[in-house]
């Protein structure tokens, strides 16, 4: 497996993916930021080795219009796709789940919360699909890398709760989570440390970064600390 040859044989993942592609009607449209490309610790590609590469896609970039991406914008006038991004207008995906058709398909954007909101609203064929979002309370397994929440979750683990929603089989989730859970394993059995999430840093007095000048950035760690959704 491209993905893990890289990796020294103690540590390699190919043991925790399935042996086979999970089969699965929904299909992910995965919209990268350029930023997420060049990171060691991704989530995508674990993602993308767990499922058939048709049901798996991903696009990266910032901007995309209809001229440049005509299958991507065919997609998101279909109405059997939804984007999966939080917000007041976001509908609970697992109440969605109960009436949509089958098979469907669904968009997420990877990156930070900055770039994903960046992502969202400078680009307008994204709101054309139905708004939905997951409804949970677990924390992150990626504890290598810092959420700005508690809740706040990979990429991956959206795709996995998503696709067992959809698929309404948790089998799903467990088997894709598997690999996430051994590299983070591995990760932290030399030598990395377990990231706490910013709102957990703050509020327990544990921020050692400068605090931002930028007042919308400070207003937000505010909020933060006051356990104000944002």
């Amino acid at each position: 497996m491209l993905l893990t040859a890289v990796r020294p044989q103690k540590v390699c993942l190919c043991p925790f993916f399935p042996v086979h592609p999970l089969k699965v009607s929904t299909c992910l449209y995965i919209i990268q930021h350029p930023a997420e490309e060049s990171r060691v610790l991704r989530t995508v590609p674990l993602l993308t080795a767990c499922l058939p590469g048709d049901k798996c896609k991903v696009l990266i970039g910032r901007r995309f219009g209809e001229d440049r991406y005509p299958e991507l914008a065919a997609v998101c006038r279909n109405s059997n796709t939804l984007i999966l991004y939080p917000g007041a207008e976001a509908a609970n995906l697992e109440e969605v789940a109960l009436i949509f058709p089958s098979p469907s398909t669904i968009i997420i954007i990877d990156g930070t919360w900055s770039q994903a909101k960046d992502i969202f609203y400078k680009n307008s064929l994204f709101r054309l699909p139905k708004q939905v979002q997951l409804k949970t309370s677990i924390s992150s397994q990626y504890v290598i890398r810092t959420q700005p929440t508690n809740t706040c979750l990979s990429t991956l683990e959206c795709a996995a709760i998503a696709l067992a929603i959809m698929e309404k089989n948790d089998g799903i989730q467990e088997t894709i989570l598997r690999p996430l859970q051994a590299l983070c394993s591995f990760q932290l059995q030399h030598g990395a440390q377990i990231h706490h999430s910013k709102e957990h840093l703050l509020k327990n007095g544990l921020y050692d970064k400068p605090m931002p000048k930028n007042k919308r950035k400070l207003k937000r760690m505010e909020l933060l600390v006051n356990n104000v959704k944002i």
